[in-house]
C-alpha cells in the first residue's frame, strides 16, 4: 500500500539535510501561520477574512524582524534530526530579538502611522510565544521521528557508562551518527547521588550487584565507557571480567584520540576494546623533558630499529630532535617501512636507515667511524627461546657477538652512553637465549667497570635495562591468539599455570630512555612490572572479547627451555630505589672483564664448530646459574651435578 508520509520520511533521510532555505521557508510559515491564529483568537475568524490583506502586510512586516533573529542566530543552518538544546535556545534568541524589534515598532507605529492596520500587543506576544513552542516542536519531533524510524533499526542497544560532561557528549555524539550504530538504553553511574535520575531522556543505574541482570532483561548487548570515566573503568577489573562472562561487547574512546563532546566526535573515535587496552595499567610518569635535553641535538644509533621495542625507540628519540640518526636492521622490508615512516612523521629529523647485520664488525666499525654517536640503543637481538634452542650459534653469534662489537666500538670512536636492552629471561636463565642476554650484560658490565678503572681507555657508560614481555609485540602471544580466534581456534597455550609479566611498548621504551639517559654506567636496570598475568585466563578472555563462539584452549606442553615463571631479578640479586619508582637497580655480581673476555674468545671459537652441545657447555661455565628447562641440554646439568 502507498504510503507517502513514509516516503517523504525515506527521503528526507537519506538526503544529507535540507537546505538551509527549506528550514528557513518552514519557519517563517510558522511566524506567519502563528500570526493569523492570534487574529482569529481575539477578533474571530470573519474578522481575520476580512482584512486578510492589510493583516498579511503587516504580518510579513514583522516577519521580517523574525528573519533579522533567524539570521543573528543561524537557526536555519543546523540539520532538524540532529537538534539539540542548543539548537532550542538559538530559536529562542531569534524568538526574542524578533519580539523586541516587532514591541517596538508596534509603539511607534500607534505614535506615528496609526492609519496602518494596526496588531495588538496581545498578539505579538502570543505570536512569539506560539512560533517559539511550534519551531521547538518541529525539531523535537523531526529528531524523534528519525530515531524511531527504520534508519537505527540495525543499532545495537547500549548503556553508556558514566554521566555528566563525558556522558552527555558521547549520548549526543552516538544519537547523531549516520548510520546510527547505537541506541542508547540508559546511563550507569557509579557516582550514588544520580543514581535512579533521568538523563537525556533515559534512565540513570547505579552500579550495583543487578546491573548485569538489568541490562538482560532489557536486551542491552554493548556498553559505552564515557571519555572521561575510561581511567576508572580500566582499573574496576571485577565488572570488566562480569561484563565479559555476560557476553556484553565493550567500547571506548582511546586515550590518544582528538575528541570533543561536540556530535559527531567522539563516537567516531569509539572502537572495541582489547586485551592490550584491560592489561595496561596506570600511566608511567616519565621525566621527558630531562631526555629530551640530553638528546636534543644529539647524534643517536639504534639497532633493531625495525623491530617492536626498537622501532618505538626511534619514534620517542626522533621527538627530541636530535641531529642526527642512524637506524640500523638487517630485516629488509621493516626497515623499508621504517624509512618511509620517518620520511612522513619527522621529515626535520635527519635518520639514516641502514640494512645491516650487527655481527659485521668491519661495516659496523665503517658506521662508527663516519657517524660518530654520541648515543647508542641496542635493541638488535635474536629473541625466540625455541628457535634459539635449535641454533645456538645464531644465538651467541647475533646477541652476543653482536653486543661485543658494538660495545667495543662505542669505547674506541668515544659514544657517550651505550643502553642495552636486555630481557627479564636473562634472571635464572633456563635456555639459550636467556643465557646469551645474561652474557651481554656481564660484558657490558665487566666493560664498563674496566673504563672507570683506566684497564680500559675510554670515557663510554654501559647501561643495561632489563623487563619482560611487551604487549603486541612481534612474536607475542597476543597477536598469536588474534590470529588464532580469527580462524576458530584453538588457541594454544603451553601450561595452565604458565604466568608472564607485560608492559605497553611505549611505556617500556620511555623507562628505557628514562634510565638509559639519567644512568652513570655499569647498572642493570630492572623495571616494575605489575602483576603477573596467567596466559591461560589472558586466553580465555581474549575469545569472550571477540564474542567468538566455541573456540577452544588445547594445551600443548611447555616449550624447550620454557619455564612456568619469569624473574626480574636474581635470587641472590637484591634491588635499589632510583630517580623513578618503577625503575630499580639490580645489585648483581661484578665479573672480571679480562676473565669475561677470555671466556667470550672460547666462547666464539667454539660456536664456528656449530656444536651445539659445546656451545651451551661452554655457555654455561660462563653463567653458572643457567639449568636448561624442558631441553636436550639439561642432560649437561645432569653431568656437571655427578661431577
Amino acid at each position: 500500500m502507498y504510503n507517502p508520509l513514509r516516503k517523504l520520511s525515506n527521503w528526507y533521510f537519506s538526503k544529507r539535510a535540507l537546505p538551509y532555505w527549506a528550514v528557513l521557508l518552514m519557519d517563517s510559515l510558522i511566524v506567519y501561520g502563528m500570526g493569523l491564529f492570534a487574529h482569529q483568537q481575539f477578533f474571530g475568524a470573519l474578522k481575520v477574512l476580512e482584512d486578510f490583506a492589510p493583516l498579511s502586510g503587516m504580518l510579513l512586516l514583522y516577519l521580517l524582524f523574525y528573519c533579522v533573529g533567524f539570521r543573528v542566530f543561524n537557526t536555519y543552518a543546523g540539520i532538524l534530526r540532529y537538534s539539540s538544546f542548543t539548537d532550542l535556545m538559538r530559536v529562542g534568541g531569534a524568538v526574542l530579538v524578533a519580539f523586541s524589534l516587532s514591541y517596538a515598532v508596534h509603539f511607534i507605529q500607534l505614535k506615528y502611522i496609526p492609519e496602518l492596520y494596526p496588531l495588538t500587543g496581545r498578539e505579538i506576544i502570543v505570536t512569539a510565544l506560539g512560533s517559539t513552542l511550534l519551531m521547538w516542536v518541529l525539531r523535537v519531533l523531526v529528531k524523534t521521528v528519525y530515531e524511531s524510524t527504520g534508519v537505527n533499526s540495525g543499532a545495537k542497544r547500549v548503556y553508556i557508562y558514566g554521566v555528566r560532561d563525558g556522558g552527555i557528549g558521547l549520548a549526543k555524539s552516538i544519537r547523531v551518527e549516520k548510520p546510527m550504530r547505537f541506541k542508547l538504553c540508559g546511563f550507569i553511574s557509579d557516582e550514588g547521588h544520580y543514581g535512579n535520575k533521568l538523563l537525556q531522556g533515559v534512565k540513570v543505574h547505579p552500579l550495583a550487584s543487578d546491573i548485569l541482570e538489568r541490562m538482560r532483561r532489557e536486551d542491552v548487548e554493548v556498553l559505552l565507557v564515557s571519555p572521561r570515566k575510561t581511567r576508572d573503568f580500566l582499573a574496576n577489573k571485577k565488572f570488566q571480567d562480569e561484563l565479559i562472562d555476560a557476553g556484553v561487547r565493550i567500547y571506548f574512546v582511546p586515550s590518544s584520540a582528538d575528541w570533543t563532546n561536540s556530535p559527531e566526535s567522539s563516537a567516531r573515535h569509539l572502537r572495541p576494546i582489547n586485551i592490550e587496552d584491560l592489561l595496561a595499567r596506570d600511566v608511567i610518569e616519565v621525566d621527558l623533558e630531562s631526555v629530551r635535553t640530553m638528546l636534543a641535538g644529539r647524534r643517536v644509533l639504534i639497532t633493531g630499529s625495525a623491530g617492536s621495542i626498537g622501532s618505538e625507540i626511534v619514534r620517542q628519540v626522533a621527538a627530541f630532535a636530535p641531529a642526527r640518526m642512524v637506524l640500523i636492521d638487517q630485516a629488509e622490508t621493516p626497515q623499508h617501512d621504517l624509512r618511509l615512516a620517518m620520511a612522513q612523521d619527522f621529515p626535520d629529523v635527519e635518520a639514516e636507515t641502514i640494512v645491516a647485520s650487527v655481527c659485521e664488525a668491519g661495516r659496523m666499525e665503517d658506521i662508527f667511524r663516519s657517524f660518530r654517536p654520541e648515543y647508542v640503543f641496542h635493541a638488535a637481538a635474536y629473541k625466540h627461546v625455541p628457535m634459539m634452542e635449535d641454533n645456538p650459534a645464531e644465538s651467541v653469534r647475533n646477541n652476543v657477538y653482536g653486543t661485543k662489537v658494538l660495545a667495543d666500538l662505542a669505547v674506541k670512536y668515544g659514544t657517550s652512553k651505550f643502553v642495552m636492552i636486555s630481557t627479564d629471561k636473562a634472571v635464572n636463565p633456563t635456555n639459550v637465549m636467556g643465557c646469551s642476554k645474561r652474557i651481554c650484560e656481564i660484558y657490558v658490565q665487566s666493560l664498563d667497570k674496566a673504563v672507570k678503572e683506566g684497564r680500559v681507555p675510554g670515557t663510554t657508560q654501559f647501561v643495561t635495562t632489563r623487563f619482560g614481555n611487551v604487549l603486541g609485540s612481534n612474536g607475542s602471544v597476543i597477536p598469536l591468539f588474534r590470529k588464532q580466534i580469527a580462524a576458530g581456534g584453538p588457541i594454544t597455550v603451553t601450561h595452565p599455570d604458565i604466568i608472564r609479566y607485560f608492559m605497553l611498548i611505549p611505556e617500556a621504551c620511555k623507562l628505557v630512555l628514562e634510565a638509559g639517559t639519567k644512568g652513570n654506567g655499569g647498572e642493570i636496570f630492572v623495571f616494575d612490572m605489575g602483576e603477573s598475568v596467567r596466559i591461560a585466563d589472558l586466553a580465555r578472555r581474549m575469545i569472550k572479547l571477540s564474542g567468538a563462539k566455541n573456540v577452544e584452549i588445547r594445551f600443548t606442553g611447555l616449550r624447550e627451555g620454557e619455564k612456568l615463571y619469569e624473574e626480574v631479578l636474581n635470587d641472590a640479586e637484591t634491588s635499589k630505589p632510583t630517580f623513578h619508582k618503577k625503575i630499580w637497580i639490580a645489585s648483581v655480581r661484578e665479573y672480571d672483564y679480562a676473565a669475561v673476555a677470555d671466556g667470550l674468545e672460547r666462547l666464539f671459537e667454539v660456536s664456528t664448530r656449530y656444536d651445539a652441545m659445546e656451545i651451551v657447555r661452554q655457555m654455561k661455565c660462563m653463567v653458572p646459574e643457567y639449568k636448561s628447562r624442558n631441553s636436550k641440554y639439561e642432560i649437561l646439568d645432569e653431568n656437571t651435578e655427578k661431577e
